[in-house]
């Protein structure tokens, strides 16, 4: 774990400015609100040693969902709105026309399932076990898997290479938000893209749940971005940001966008 007597700075705008909020913080976690740029983070993540094995995603995600049971009453309600409002989580079809079929890096792959035939998959994974399983996938179909961390692995690939690149339930794990954007800026073809997924702070459930939201994860979610902080974040780096869910947004427990980098 970080050393908790230097809190981690805000990860979009690096301000050391902020105020806890308690609520939202069970022992030891601590989560604030940045006083410059409204950024909500957790200021003591674990290092990515421990959310390679202890907090792995897989781990993790299966605890809040025995532990939440759906949040409250009436989630499976809301699960049900969301569906008949088009709110799906499969994006394959959306991913080939952003994409043009081309090849497509998949940051925090998990299983390696997302990108399939005609595009060509390619993937980071930081937990050990799912990635041996995302690696396998991906040769069998003419990419690969690296094992890593997001921001520090994406330098391995060429500058330009990808048509498009996913980070589906991705960017709340990350540390270094800034570092994986700059990378994904780099390893962009001109006319790319790259779509994130992220759970949306701002949402009414939130707001109406606290903190019992399904959005909240310890110790392995990290930001909690809004649709501002995240077009902040986004604009620094020198992309465009698109709204996907615009119609939905105010009841989505996530964001989802398309960024395509501004021009010169």
């Amino acid at each position: 774990m970080m050393d908790q007597s230097a809190p981690r700075p805000c990860p979009v705008c690096h301000g050391t400015d902020a105020t806890p909020l308690p609520a939202y913080s069970p022992d030891p976690w601590q989560v604030a609100t940045c006083n410059l740029c409204t950024m909500t983070y957790l200021q003591n993540p674990p290092a990515y040693e421990a959310l390679e094995e202890d907090f792995a995603w897989e781990k993790t995600y299966e605890d809040k969902k025995a532990a939440s049971r759906g949040s409250t009453r009436f989630s499976p309600y809301v699960r049900r709105l969301r569906n008949a409002l088009g709110m799906y989580r499969d994006k394959t079809n959306s991913f080939r026309r952003w994409f043009n079929d081309g090849h497509v890096l998949d940051i925090g792959s998990g299983w390696g399932q997302r990108i399939t035939a005609p595009m060509t998959p390619y993937g980071i994974e930081l937990s050990t076990a799912l990635h041996r399983i995302s690696d396998e996938r991906m040769r069998a179909q003419g990419g690969y898997c690296l094992h890593g961390a997001g921001a520090e692995a994406i330098w391995d690939f060429d500058k330009g290479q990808f048509d498009g690149i996913v980070m589906f339930s991705y960017l709340e794990h990350e540390t270094d938000v800034t570092g994986v954007l700059k990378g994904a800026h780099r390893a962009l073809k001109p006319d790319g893209g790259v779509f994130i997924r992220v759970p949306n702070f701002a949402s009414l459930n939130r707001r109406v749940i606290g903190p019992k939201w399904c959005g909240f994860r310890y110790p392995d979610h990290v930001n909690y971005f809004t649709l501002s902080s995240l077009r902040k974040c986004a604009a620094q780096i020198g992309f465009r940001t698109w709204l996907v869910n615009r119609f939905t947004l105010p009841v989505d427990d996530n964001i989802s966008v398309l960024l395509r980098k501004s021009a010169a």
